[in-house]
């Protein structure tokens, strides 16, 4: 009788052990899905569209490489963010330093994008028109000669249309910078490579001048032409240049730049 108690109290004490046993793995495995989840909601809350959400997100930010959101959370984009130009938060959409990345593309290439973020690149097409729809941006042009000058123009605001009307330029009025207002004659222009001709001239000016931007008939700025060294001047316009700072001399470096100044509520 008394062996028999003695099982009963070890059962019922093995149940209430075994019970809160199981109650702590149930609570710390519904702890850890909740702290999973918090983790990933977090992780997800933060899916910048450009540089200047980037910067705002993290004013410490240094120029350089991030990913950024402008088509929305499943289309990450690589892009370069300059933190250090006249306030920061720009986000790079054209570069050329070396000469190491042609550009002279078919309209597939200049629409999705190519090169090395971290070097030569044009961000593409698609991408530029997803962040100017995004928010209202201003623009800045920044470029280098081979004598180590440099110069710069500001443009009030930057967007551009659709692949169905052409990618056409807009920009508002020249701000200022040493480098002079070359985009004037591209204002309202759609964009032309050498396999989709959309520009006033009577021929291709992307063919002529070996580049692919927002010609018209055909340019005063052709950033995206033949990367030459060392300040090599004629060719026929089709170098790499900016025609208010340089006339006709090639640009060591220059670089496509906008920045945020007010956000806009269109739908993707």
């Amino acid at each position: 009788m008394v062996g028999c108690r003695r099982l009963i109290l070890l059962s019922i004490f093995l149940f209430i052990v075994g019970s809160a046993v199981l109650l702590v793995i149930v609570t710390l495995f519904v702890a850890v899905l909740v702290l999973a989840a918090s983790v990933r909601v977090d992780s997800q809350s933060f899916l910048p569209i450009d540089c200047d959400d980037v910067y705002r997100h993290d004013n410490t930010s240094s120029s350089g490489v991030y990913i950024i959101y402008p088509g929305g959370p499943t289309t990450p984009l690589h892009v370069y963010c300059d933190m250090d130009t006249n306030g920061g938060r720009w986000t790079v959409f054209q570069r050329r330093m070396d000469g190491t990345e042609n550009f002279y593309r078919p309209w597939k290439h200049y629409k999705t994008g190519f090169g090395n973020v971290a070097g030569e690149y044009w961000l593409g097409l698609e991408n530029i028109f997803l962040l100017t729809m995004r928010k209202k941006n201003e623009l800045q042009v920044d470029m280098e000669d081979w004598a180590g000058g440099k110069a710069s123009a500001q443009y009030s605001s930057f967007s551009i249309d659709s692949e169905n009307a052409g990618y056409r330029l807009h920009f508002g009025s020249f701000t200022g910078g040493a480098a002079g207002d070359s985009l004037m004659e591209h204002n309202d222009m759609k964009f032309t490579t050498f396999d989709k001709d959309l520009d006033q001239w009577e021929h291709n000016c992307a063919q002529h001048f070996l580049g692919g931007f927002w010609y018209g008939k055909c340019h005063s700025a052709n950033p995206n032409g033949m990367y030459a060294a060392q300040s090599a001047i004629g060719y026929s316009n089709t170098l790499n240049i900016w025609r208010t700072w340089k006339s006709q001399n090639s640009l060591k470096t220059i670089d496509m730049k906008m920045r945020s100044i007010a956000t806009c509520t269109c739908a993707l």
